[in-house]
């Protein structure tokens, strides 16, 4: 008798502990694949915490949002420039198009944002974005072809991952906006720099 009320105390703990589990495991599986979908966006935190506006929340991975759409531009307008003018085939010239159309919008849409919520936003490209239009200032005919979809398809995939996590995230709804419409227009621009075959998939991932 003794030992069948112990078996059945058993049975109860290890259905107890079961259910926690259950409930416990999840969350702390969301919270890890949170925590690495942040990390693999690479967003930066300006350490001055959550702004209250008009709009909603302003958290630092909104403003790090607003100032990397008007940073891409920098580059990205000029990039897409030299390809409407140097590209050696009509698909690349057709790249440049997009992404000049898609960056003088996003420009003027993270200006907007910025001066709505009192944002400061970057003026000159980073160092590494100076390379990339280094890289293609000297290369010439088929290689700039080549150079220049390499660094702006691996640059778009990078930012499509917090363009996502932003759209996701955000409670502010003039950050939303400006997420929804970067991610119809960064999709746009790896599908068109995708479409000048030019792309190696299998060295997208390699750091650069």
């Amino acid at each position: 008798m003794t030992s069948g009320r112990a078996i059945g105390t058993v049975l109860i703990v290890f259905s107890l502990v079961a259910t926690l589990a259950a409930l416990v495991l999840p969350s702390d599986m969301f919270e890890g694949n949170r925590a690495s979908a942040l990390a693999r966006a690479g967003w930066q935190d300006d350490g001055k915490g959550t702004w209250q506006t008009k709009y909603g929340p302003l958290t630092p991975m909104d403003r790090d949002f607003i100032r990397k759409v008007r940073s891409a531009g920098l580059w990205e307008l000029p990039a897409g420039r030299a390809a409407q003018e140097r590209g050696t085939t009509e698909s690349v010239r057709v790249a440049g198009d997009h992404l000049v159309d898609g960056h003088t919008e996003l420009d003027k849409r993270s200006i907007k944002c910025s001066r709505a919520m009192n944002v400061s936003l970057p003026n000159q490209p980073n160092g590494s974005q100076k390379e990339y239009l280094g890289d293609m200032e000297r290369a010439s005919g088929k290689k700039f072809d080549r150079v220049l979809v390499e660094h702006l398809r691996r640059q778009h995939g990078i930012v499509f991952g917090l363009v996502g996590l932003v759209r996701d995230q955000t409670r502010n709804s003039m950050v939303r906006s400006l997420a929804t419409r970067a991610n119809t227009i960064v999709l746009d621009h790896i599908t068109v720099l995708e479409d000048t075959g030019l792309v190696k998939f299998e060295d997208i991932n390699d750091v650069t």
